[in-house]
């Protein structure tokens, strides 16, 4: 009997440190944010998965850091009280690298140059910013589409602004005819008026050189190793291949798509 319950208890130890060791070598996950109706950025597929351009970066950066990937659908405005209080370690979601969003939060590298874009009816008659003189416009609620709306008011002379929680309601009153024009990133709006049916179009295109970046709590840990992958993608030419497959074009030459480039700093 006691024989017996000498191997029961080595049998248990050896269990006990089995586990231990195996959750010892378990992988670190990376907490992701992201606003989960934005393609072609991050969306949800049928299956309720993550997928875009953003969300085959961040997946390359955890295989490259050995980490797990959890991503949590947020809205837009969520995703800063996220990255502040630490429930997330970064967010994706074609976030714009700001002066002031530095104060609070960190940015990694960028990896696009983007571009904002105002969406009408095709029966608009807009063309030109000018145009929007007298229109009713939304955007997205502090969204740098947003900034960049509230800013030009007096220069935009425009009647009435709307602020959306969501592209998708946004765009539902564009469609009905509610507001007049949408500004918005141009990839985003131009990837949703071409997977719908309807007369929504972007007339305008309106270069402001914001760059896009993973936003991470200020001074995280793992800011560095994150950028370090980031450029590693762009030495290698696996940041031009995502860019490829989502965008339909090869990134340009000596962008930021390909430019391995630091962390972001405060402007003295």
């Amino acid at each position: 009997m006691t024989s017996r319950r000498t191997i029961l208890a080595s049998l248990a130890l050896a269990t006990l440190a089995s586990f231990s060791g195996m959750s010892a070598m378990a992988k670190d996950t990376l907490r992701i944010g992201s606003y989960p109706s934005n393609p072609p950025w991050e969306f949800k597929n049928e299956a309720g998965e993550f997928e875009g351009f953003e969300v085959d970066i961040i997946n390359e950066v955890a295989k490259r850091l050995d980490m797990g990937v959890e991503i949590k659908g947020l809205d837009f405005r969520a995703l800063f009280v996220a990255t502040a209080s630490g429930r997330v370690d970064a967010v994706i979601s074609s976030l714009t690298t700001t002066q002031e969003r530095l104060e609070a939060q960190s940015f990694t590298q960028p990896y696009f140059l983007g571009a904002l874009g105002v969406g009408t009816k095709e029966t608009a008659e807009i063309s030109e910013l000018s145009d929007l003189k007298d229109k009713r416009i939304g955007a997205i609620a502090t969204s740098f589409g947003e900034a960049w709306v509230k800013e030009r008011e007096e220069e935009l002379g425009y009647t009435s602004y709307s602020s959306y929680d969501s592209t998708a309601n946004m765009l539902t009153d564009l469609r009905n005819g509610r507001i007049d024009a949408a500004v918005n990133d141009i990839v985003g709006l131009r990837y949703a008026f071409s997977q719908t049916q309807g007369d929504l179009h972007v007339p305008l295109e309106i270069p402001t050189g914001d760059l896009f970046a993973i936003m991470m709590p200020k001074n995280s840990d793992k800011l560095e190793m994150v950028n370090d992958a980031i450029s590693e993608m762009k030495e290698d030419g696996t940041m031009a291949e995502l860019f490829e497959k989502w965008m339909g074009v090869a990134p340009a030459e000596g962008s930021v798509t390909v430019t391995p480039m630091p962390v972001p700093t405060l402007a003295d």
